[in-house]
């Protein structure tokens, strides 16, 4: 979406430049998030970025081990504590969907987005609502200590954007798989918005030829057959007329996000008014190429080099606007390649769950101990799992001890827990690097929406059984190959740093509100601000 990024920067209007400094609050920050971009993708890529990546990560204060500290390694977890300074255990948004064995209606599974409360609304087609999300985000705060501030989201995902500019935004726009569009019914719709729609529909309804690779991604493109209709590892990122799959997983949703962000900045004039304003952006093409294709092969490399070419331009459009920006960029969760690939280079243990490692499965097996035909386990076969709530004390106990006894029996389960367990820990801080499994969980564990047992898989097994088009690789472990993120902190008059200390995400608002003299009541948040990158108070 190049010609959309190019007309939304030619829309800002240049003003002279101001006096830069670091100890002068910046007029506009901007928070990026790319999603599923782990620390190691951001380390194998690294010496080859050229242009925006390659400017932020060299002229600002770079945590390469920054850490989405809990176990819920999601998108919306992460986007959650991205910009609120708590982790899940706290903002309460503990997964993309959780079970509420009380909603008031026959679809019990909840969207971490959605207002369920909304009749006909269903965690499939459901009403998108900051409704989950307990806390404020720092764009929230900012605007209710200086009203003049502007709080802005624009995502590829309606979570992302959900999350990360929380209950009180001036405008928010995401993709819904066939349009931008937004939840803040009040809002007057943007002339960037009326002017990208038809112009993005016209483009989207042609196909794309796929990217022209260099040697540096042709380098990476081996083949693997994950099912016998489907090869991954040697594509091009084409896609076919309106091909909503193939269009998220590209630069292209990146390009078209980047562009509205732009446009918003020229239309509302964000950070030429008499308060800091925020623009929260997330971008999701790098998820959907990781779930794709996993992130070692020609694929994932086209994205990271198109990626990089669309910030640099982006970051040219607002030093043209003459505006005193700011950037944080970090990730909601990182990602494990493709297991195939994995193994091929030699990672023995990198294996596919065993399909018969399900819930319906394990179960059915303990509804036949208590004499039961109805399911007595919900949710999914790792991570959260939940107890049919109709059960007497005795058949739980039944249930919940023979769930436990098949999953640390199973060979690729690290630990099972329940929730008392779990619950009975105190939210855990300090390094996250060093933090246990059980401290991890805690971390995303609320007892209101988390699972009566959780489960968790050893390192390296994807819980993805069967791949299918559009699903190969994922992530959502405890592990560090999903855990750890990249943490920057960037604007100009900055010292370049590379600390070695772990940061964690739940650090970025307070260092943030350092930035702006946004005052954090103590208690208010997980994180600390960062002495490297801000003069904190």
């Amino acid at each position: 979406m190049r010609s959309l990024l190019l007309a939304a920067a030619a829309s800002l209007v240049a003003v002279p430049a101001a006096a830069q400094g670091p100890a002068k609050p910046p007029k506009l920050i901007v928070a990026i998030s790319i999603d599923q971009f782990s620390s190691d993708l951001f380390e194998a890529y690294r010496p080859h970025f050229t242009g925006g990546l390659k400017r932020l990560a060299d002229g600002g204060v770079t945590f390469a081990n920054g850490y989405q500290s809990h176990a819920a390694t999601e998108t919306c977890p992460g986007h959650s504590t991205l910009l609120t300074g708590r982790h899940p255990a706290v903002t309460g948004i503990v997964a993309n969907d959780w079970t509420d064995q009380n909603a008031p209606r026959a679809d019990k599974t909840v969207y971490c987005a959605e207002d369920e409360r909304v009749p006909g609304s269903t965690s499939s087609a459901y009403t998108v609502s900051p409704l989950h999300l307990r806390v404020t985000t720092f764009g929230e705060r900012l605007k209710a200590f200086s009203p003049q501030s502007r709080n802005v989201a624009v995502a590829g995902k309606d979570r992302a954007a959900i999350m990360m500019g929380g209950h009180n935004a001036d405008q928010r726009w995401y993709w819904d798989g066939k349009n931008w569009v937004t939840d803040l019914k009040t809002a007057a719709v943007p002339r960037t918005i009326a002017a990208v729609r038809p112009a993005f529909a016209a483009a989207f309804a042609q196909p794309r030829a796929g990217l022209e690779p260099p040697a540096l991604c042709q380098a990476r493109a081996t083949p693997y057959q994950v099912t016998p209709t489907l090869t991954v590892g040697n594509g091009t990122l084409a896609r076919g007329a309106g091909d909503n799959r193939n269009f998220r997983a590209s630069p292209e949703i990146d390009g078209a996000t980047l562009a509205i962000g732009l446009g918003l900045v020229g239309e509302m004039g964000l950070g030429k008014g008499p308060a800091t304003d925020v623009l929260s952006l997330s971008l999701s093409g790098t998820d959907y190429v990781g779930h794709s294709y996993g992130w070692g092969g020609q694929e994932m490399c086209l994205q990271m080099l198109a990626l990089d070419r669309e910030l640099a331009g982006f970051l040219a459009a607002l030093d043209a606007s003459r505006v005193d920006y700011a950037v944080v960029l970090s990730a909601d969760h990182g990602g494990l390649d493709l297991v195939e690939r994995l193994r091929a280079g030699g990672m023995a243990d990198a294996a596919r769950l065993d399909p018969n490692f399900s819930v319906e499965t394990i179960g059915k097996q303990l509804a036949g101990r208590i004499g039961r035909t109805a399911p007595v386990l919900l949710g999914g076969s790792v991570g959260d799992v939940w107890i049919d709530k109709s059960l007497s004390p005795a058949d739980r106990r039944t249930v919940e001890t023979g769930a436990l006894a098949i999953a640390r029996a199973h060979p690729q389960v690290e630990a099972a827990y329940t929730a008392r367990e779990i619950g009975a820990l105190p939210l855990p801080s300090g390094d996250p690097s060093k933090w246990t499994v059980p401290q991890r969980l805690r971390a995303s564990f609320d007892p209101a929406r988390s699972g009566d047992l959780l489960i968790v898989l050893k390192r390296h097994v994807v819980p993805i059984p069967k791949p299918s088009t559009g699903y190969v690789a994922g992530h959502g472990s405890p592990w560090d190959y999903d855990r750890r993120v990249p943490i920057i902190f960037w604007r100009p008059g900055t010292r370049p740093a590379a600390p070695r200390t772990a940061a964690d995400t739940v650090d970025i608002l307070p260092t943030l509100a350092s930035w702006v003299g946004l005052p954090i009541e103590k208690g208010s948040v997980d994180g600390i601000c960062r002495t490297e990158a801000a003069r904190c108070r």
